[in-house]
């Protein structure tokens, strides 16, 4: 029997006929499982946990339609009548149903890969991601904070908050996504296009540290640049990271996308910094050259720890990078409690 095209398929057709494998049962999973029985498909949900609450849920898309198994051993074998594989977060590249989807040439989408392509085609809603080590949840919501600030209907979405997927289904459609993703959920990502991206950090993983999911230090870097690939306008990036300034270098954007650093000293033209206590603008004015804009002063933040002022740095470039106006950087963060 011959596959179905998945690079047509759209949350505007019937997925009738595509039988689709959700590995894992928790937010994105269910997500996904619940969004792709909607709009037609023949799904199948694993999870080797069977605790109360997935237990519900299992119940409730049973009724829908789909095909939950909770309990050991139910992902060791991938269901052999499989179009596609959606893996949550937690499942590594090496776990059994990964491997034999590849074996057999089967696609693998991870969450943000399926939220993507289910994006509503008539409302091209910007992207803006995070990714990184440390602050990610913080910078994310202290943007979406800013733009609310600016009065953009904006939600924080991904790692924190709703699921990607469950966002973009939504049927009023917001203004801009915050999305807060990580390297594990890159891995499974191919098509996304970020209107701006920012990498807040890698911390002090080196080579002989890192995140033992990926199967490599190589493996977890490459990952990561992910959320560079195709970036529309801005690559937002750690100054004091020289590893995140290389991957803007070497990542394939669109023709015209711009590489802003964020740094905690004084900016440089093109950068967004600290110029004593003030938030300063290097990058989005006019006379970038000879002068700065000031976005706001530490006192605005709620603390001063420095990894809490570096995401209020990053959620104010990636801010800036969208578009919106001086005060509203001010006035968002000092909304924003941590």
């Amino acid at each position: 029997m011959s596959r179905p095209d998945l690079d047509a398929l759209t949350r505007n057709d019937s997925w009738e006929g595509v039988r689709v494998a959700v590995a894992g049962f928790s937010v994105a999973g269910f997500a996904s499982a619940d969004n792709l029985n909607h709009l037609g498909a023949s799904v199948v949900a694993l999870d080797e946990r069977a605790d109360p609450e997935l237990e519900e849920k299992a119940e409730l898309l049973g009724v829908l339609g789909a095909d939950v198994r909770l309990g050991e051993g139910v992902a060791d074998l991938l269901p052999a009548d499989v179009d596609l594989l959606v893996v949550s977060p937690g499942w590594r590249p090496d776990s059994a149903v990964v491997l034999q989807a590849l074996e057999r040439d089967i696609p693998v989408w991870g969450e943000v890969e399926l939220a993507w392509r289910l994006r509503d085609p008539e409302h091209d809603v910007p992207w803006l991601v995070v990714t990184g080590v440390g602050a990610r949840g913080t910078t994310v919501r202290m943007l979406d904070s800013i733009l609310r600030a600016a009065g953009v209907r904006s939600v924080a979405a991904g790692n924190v908050g709703l699921s990607l997927v469950e966002i973009v289904m939504e049927p009023d459609p917001y203004d801009v996504i915050c999305a807060d993703v990580s390297s594990f959920q890159l891995h499974h990502t191919y098509s996304m296009r970020a209107q701006s991206a920012a990498v807040v950090g890698l911390g002090s993983a080196g080579e002989d540290d890192w995140p033992r999911w990926h199967a490599s230090y190589e493996a977890w870097l490459a990952d990561t640049a992910k959320v560079y690939a195709q970036v529309e306008q801005v690559c937002v990036y750690n100054v004091a990271d020289e590893r995140t300034r290389k991957m803007v270098e070497e990542a394939d954007v669109v023709e015209g996308a711009r590489a802003v650093g964020f740094t905690f000293g004084m900016p440089g033209v093109g950068m967004v910094g600290l110029v004593e206590d003030i938030v300063a603008d290097r990058a989005f004015i006019p006379q970038r050259d000879t002068s700065a804009a000031e976005l706001c002063t530490i006192s605005d933040l709620a603390s001063t720890e420095p990894e809490y002022v570096a995401a209020a740095i990053a959620a104010a470039t990636l801010a800036r990078a969208y578009g919106v106006p001086q005060a509203a950087v001010r006035d968002g963060l000092r909304a924003h409690q941590p």
